[in-house]
């Protein structure tokens, strides 16, 4: 059996880095696809990490640094193109004279009704890169179900697009943290994982997430609702759990594949930030240009928190308990710039 479908990652997942004009809309391009799923910050100034994908449209943003209601600008994103997109004038996409950079990830396009939940759904869902982008409205009932477009994802992320309510993530039962259907963790913020919270339960099914408690969080009656699944592909993208060592000699991350982005955040303790490095910041080891989710911090460079990105996983290289506190657990996710081993078995060379 092949180790991989995907000898090329960059079909589904892209970095870029782009600067913003004096004026006028700025085109992004270089992405390689057209994407439906942006994700950009300011590298140099303390604005907000915007949100944007191709079921809302465009023009609507979240921001994964608080718990706000959705916004709708002209000005913010005004395309997703074949090989990119397009930002508007706003000062808080257009970046002018500043680094920006954008993650960047391919669902399935426009959005199809689903019917496998008691809740019908809106979902773009790319099976191959296992990744779905799922809208819904809630009806403040336990045991509602809504269809994810997937086969038994690992991770879903959800938020509530009407209310100021926080970003939620939970994760199937086999993740070797989140192990019951009350697990969950906050994006906007530095809290621990909550442990069997039963206000907000979901579990994650192989067609469908159900809310086993409809906590107003995850399905409010009448409200909307934007929920990203994320199933692990072999040799493209894997989400799991490490446990630091405190050490500069730090823990190893099998991943299968040389990472091109990982996001990781400490989840048995609070008081640390979600940490966010890709392969275009940095373009070679050591990858230490941070920039968390959960905050407006420009990008800073750590000597505490550095990893390496070998060929088949990561490294921690830093003491800090960002992201290698001695005994502490850490969630993270990862996508692939390069598989370790390809679809005919040959063994890839890490650059």
């Amino acid at each position: 059996m092949a180790y991989t479908t995907i000898d090329d990652p960059t079909i589904y997942f892209n970095t870029v880095l782009f600067t913003g004009t004096a004026s006028g809309n700025k085109a992004v391009t270089g992405v390689g696809f057209q994407p439906d799923w942006v994700w950009t910050k300011n590298r140099v100034d303390a604005y907000g990490h915007n949100l944007y994908d191709s079921v809302r449209g465009v023009g609507k943003y979240l921001n994964s640094n608080e718990s706000a209601a959705e916004s709708t600008s002209a000005t913010s994103m005004v395309s997703f193109d074949s090989d990119g997109f397009t930002v508007g004038t706003g000062d808080n996409v257009q970046y002018s004279s500043n680094n920006g950079v954008s993650w960047n990830w391919k669902a399935g396009g426009s959005a199809s009704s689903n019917s496998n939940g008691s809740i019908t759904s809106s979902v773009s869902a790319n099976t191959t890169a296992g990744f779905s982008i799922v809208s819904y409205t809630g009806n403040g009932t336990d045991g509602a179900t809504v269809g994810h477009g997937l086969t038994s994802p690992k991770l879903v992320l959800i938020k509530d697009r009407d209310n100021d309510t926080p970003w939620l993530m939970y994760g199937f039962p086999n993740h070797p943290t989140f192990t019951t259907d009350g697990d969950l963790i906050k994006l906007n913020l530095t809290d621990a994982l909550v442990s069997n919270d039963s206000t907000t339960e979901l579990s994650i099914g192989s067609s469908t997430v159900t809310f086993v408690d409809a906590g107003s969080a995850i399905n409010a009656s009448s409200t909307d609702f934007i929920m990203y699944c994320f199933q692990e592909i072999k040799g493209y993208s894997k989400f799991g759990s490490f446990t630091g060592n405190g050490n500069a000699d730090g823990t190893f991350v099998y991943l299968g594949f040389k990472p091109a982005f990982v996001i990781a955040k400490l989840s048995s303790g609070s008081g640390q930030d979600w940490q966010i490095t890709d392969n275009k910041r940095n373009s070679f080891n050591t990858v230490d240009k941070l920039l968390y989710a959960n905050g407006t911090n420009s990008e800073v460079t750590s000597g505490s928190h550095p990893i390496d990105y070998l060929s088949n996983g990561f490294k921690c290289r830093g003491t800090g308990d960002g992201n290698n506190g001695s005994g502490k657990t850490y969630i993270y996710m990862a996508f692939a710039e390069n598989p370790f081993v390809t679809s005919t078995g040959i063994p890839t060379t890490a650059r």
